[in-house]
């Protein structure tokens, strides 16, 4: 038996209690805070009138305060980030030894009332008036100002983007400069297309490009050879991107031989000076180490901030799946330019969703190990993202803004659970806003089942909440807004996503009835407007094959636009179940008009009161829950 504990003793532990608790009233638990400045210095000690420069120097820091179990950081760990620009030389990489835990996390947050930004950027600045410049069109004489294109380890900067004070500038093309021209006709085995011959001398064509609307992508072709015959042209490209082009099946270039479509594929050029025609194009010659810029109006280039991207990814979380990346939180943070260069050097031929082919091609006999009918194979690569994550859980983004990317913005890639993105704005993507998931790789098939044996594999038990995501896919016209693969309990709510070319929120690969790792997942009351702008064989909301238990529900759901290149028009529709969607529950969605489509589901749906009839009540509690703080 225990002693009996003496009146005394009794009196003296309460007596304690009340004096540690009364400790903690008057003197708060505070988290360690690291302060971080543009104009510090990694030798400080980072307090706010001392702070460091760097945030991998003050990533450092913690690493080595939780190596050493420093009681410090008992109560976690806020690195402070001044007002200003941190421009990155190199990704800021989280390993599992960067990670906190549930008592201790790590939260990297403006400072109050700053506006702190992580930039993969880097400036452009002696700009001048320009001379005669041979090529540019005569309109643009005298207009153009020049700079020296910057140097990054003593060579010149590749790039396809630019900024200039912070809105993007327009690469030089004919997209904007009327009707686009249709090509011709297709020469698979050459590896060909003829075109109408162009209205502007494109004979150099050492950096041209060649973009062609494919259904519903977009193909990024490098010119390597044009010969003009007549008022036509013959065009060819470089490889790879010209076996895949002429190889793959789906999406095809198309020709409307029975002109009872929208007529044949549509094409514009990009990356010529005799294409910077208006204010606001850029174009790069790397031959010469310039850069050109029509300014538009209002801008004063001696003054002008312009900001071209270095960096693909700014930041990277890189766990293991037996050792994540773990409890660690961004506050208040902007992300912004990266860019994404493989299209300069081996184009871009995508299947869907931004997903560039690696090899495909049709089988001269059909079936798979999963569709006894299906005639043609694919495998696939990855964009990359401005913010990635690999096997990490309890990581947040709020209040943050991840703008003026390449491709996606931000990627949870592989390995992911119990993350969440809140409150967030998500502009200018050139890819997709929020990607979640597997979609096959160079190893794995694109029309498989994903089902890996090791579960840790599967991203799951993911939020996407409150974000506002908007003018994405603005280069990659086949991407969407948020992309879900292979993933579940996916859970996507209140979010507004809008200004698109293709999709709004597409949940699902594989094309197939074969019950994968996918299930549990929601979209629900979401505002999804103003999408479809140039690409069809799209849905508001967009499934692909199984998905037990997923819902689609109390959407709003509107401004669905006429793409003008479709080739059948109206492809398009608020609610798209494509081929093999199965299990998938929607119900109570508005929608501006009754108009869905199915394109050879599974079994399973279920389909209840959707359309405009829906209460206003749902209409209008769709999209961002703005918070009354």
């Amino acid at each position: 038996m225990f002693p009996i504990v003496s009146t005394v003793v009794k009196k003296w532990i309460m007596k304690t209690i009340l004096t540690l608790i009364l400790i903690f009233l008057i003197f708060p638990a505070m988290a360690l805070e690291i302060w971080v400045s543009p104009n510090g210095n990694d030798s400080n000690p980072g307090t706010q009138g001392q702070p460091m420069q760097t945030i991998a120097m003050a990533q450092r820091k913690i690493r080595d305060l939780r190596r050493l179990n420093d009681p410090a950081i008992a109560l976690g760990v806020n690195i402070i980030l001044n007002d200003g620009k941190f421009q990155l030389v190199e990704p800021l990489l989280f390993r599992p030894e960067d990670s906190g835990s549930e008592i201790s996390p790590t939260i990297i947050k403006a400072a109050p009332d700053a506006n702190p930004s992580i930039s993969g950027g880097i400036p452009v600045t002696n700009w001048k008036k320009a001379g005669k410049i041979t090529g540019l069109p005569k309109e643009a004489q005298g207009k153009v100002f020049v700079a020296q294109i910057p140097l990054i380890g003593g060579k010149r900067l590749s790039f396809r983007q630019m900024w200039v004070n912070g809105e993007k500038a327009v690469r030089a093309s004919n997209l904007s400069d009327g009707t686009l021209d249709r090509i011709l006709s297709v020469d698979k085995q050459n590896e060909s297309f003829w075109i109408p011959k162009p209205d502007v001398d494109l004979s150099s064509i050492d950096q041209l490009e060649f973009v062609i609307h494919q259904w519903w992508a977009i193909a990024i072709l490098r010119v390597k050879d044009m010969e003009i015959v007549a008022d036509s042209a013959l065009i060819t490209f470089h490889q790879p991107e010209s076996r895949i082009e002429f190889e793959h099946p789906w999406p095809a270039p198309f020709i409307d031989e029975n002109k009872e479509y929208n007529g044949n594929s549509a094409f514009y050029f990009i990356n010529h000076i005799s294409l910077l025609n208006q204010p606001g194009e850029w174009y790069a010659d790397e031959n010469n180490g310039k850069v050109y810029y029509w300014p538009s109006e209002g801008e004063d280039m001696t003054s002008a901030e312009v900001i071209v991207p270095y960096l693909e990814t700014l930041v990277e979380f890189a766990g293991t799946p037996d050792l994540q990346v773990s409890n660690i939180s961004f506050q208040g943070i902007t992300f912004e330019n990266t860019t994404w260069m493989r299209p300069s050097y081996a184009g871009h031929v995508p299947l869907q969703a931004g997903f560039f082919i690696l090899d495909a091609y049709n089988l001269d006999f059909k079936g798979t190990p999963d569709k006894d009918s299906l005639c043609n194979q694919a495998w696939l690569g990855r964009q990359p993202a401005g913010i990635e994550l690999s096997n990490a859980n309890n990581v947040t983004f709020e209040n943050c803004t991840i703008e003026h990317m390449a491709a996606t913005g931000i990627d949870l890639k592989d390995g992911t659970h119990h993350n969440r993105i809140e409150g967030c704005t998500i502009q200018d993507i050139g890819g997709t806003g929020i990607q979640i998931g597997f979609f096959g790789d160079k190893s794995f098939e694109a029309h498989l089942p994903y089902n890996p044996a090791d579960k840790r594999e599967v991203c799951l038990f993911e939020t996407i909440r409150n974000n506002l995501i908007t003018n994405c896919t603005n280069e990659d016209w086949g991407c969407v807004g948020i992309s879900v693969g292979f993933a579940h309990d996916i859970n996507m709510e209140h979010n507004e996503v809008s200004y698109l070319n293709y999709s709004g929120i597409c949940v699902g690969w594989g094309w197939t009835k074969t019950i994968s790792c996918m299930k549990n997942n929601r979209i629900h009351a979401n505002y999804i407007h103003h999408f479809a702008k140039n690409m069809y064989d799209v849905g508001g909301v967009y499934t692909l094959s199984a998905q037990p238990n997923t819902e689609i529900s109390e959407n709003r759901i509107e401004k669905l636009l006429k793409a003008p290149y479709a080739h059948i028009p109206d492809h398009y529709q608020y609610i798209y179940f494509d081929e093999g969607s199965s299990y998938i529950r929607a119900t109570n969605n508005w929608t501006e008009a009754d108009k869905f489509f199915s394109n050879t589901p599974g079994p399973g749906n279920e389909w209840i009161n959707n359309g405009p009839q829906v209460a206003d009540s749902i209409k209008n509690a769709a999209g961002i829950i703005i918070s009354p703080h």
